[in-house]
């Protein structure tokens, strides 16, 4: 009965101290079937990184048609000062994002800040990679407001 008691009390403090690592690394602990990898369709987190030209391409390719199509002749150029921000932040148990930040300039010779995600299967059908993006200073619908502060981790 002691030692049964011993036993209990040893793996309630492992547990207890999984917990505190967890949460002191900003991140909640998950039990391994609850992890994006053991799902049905399981996500691996296998994204493309911040400076990958795929991304990059995405992105210009969303942004200049969004603004061509509604707002008028703003283009993206170029970026530079492009820095990953965050990495799997909200946990083991969530869709796998890549967060990052870079330094956009438009063809007005004008540099803004644009914040942007990229997400496993959140593309066409969930069959691939997407990005989810945010230029401060032209998020005119306020859709990730105060300055693209909701489209970072």
């Amino acid at each position: 009965m002691r030692r049964a008691f011993i036993r209990t009390a040893l793996v309630s403090l492992a547990c207890l101290a999984g917990f505190a690592h967890a949460e002191a690394a900003g991140r909640r602990h998950v039990a391994p079937p609850d992890r994006a990898e053991e799902r049905i369709v399981p996500m691996y987190g296998d994204l493309p990184g911040c400076t990958d030209p795929a991304v990059l391409s995405e992105l210009t390719s969303w942004f200049n048609s969004r603004e061509s199509t509604y707002w008028g002749p703003l283009q993206a150029l170029s970026y530079d000062r492009i820095a990953q921000i965050g990495y799997r932040p909200w946990g083991d148990d969530m869709i796998p994002r890549r967060f990052c930040t870079a330094r956009l300039m438009l063809n007005n010779g004008v540099y803004h800040r644009v914040d942007y995600s990229v997400r496993e299967n959140l593309g066409l059908f969930g069959m691939t990679w997407n990005v989810n993006w945010c230029v401060a200073g032209l998020d005119r619908e306020l859709s990730y407001a105060p300055d693209c502060k909701m489209a970072r981790p």
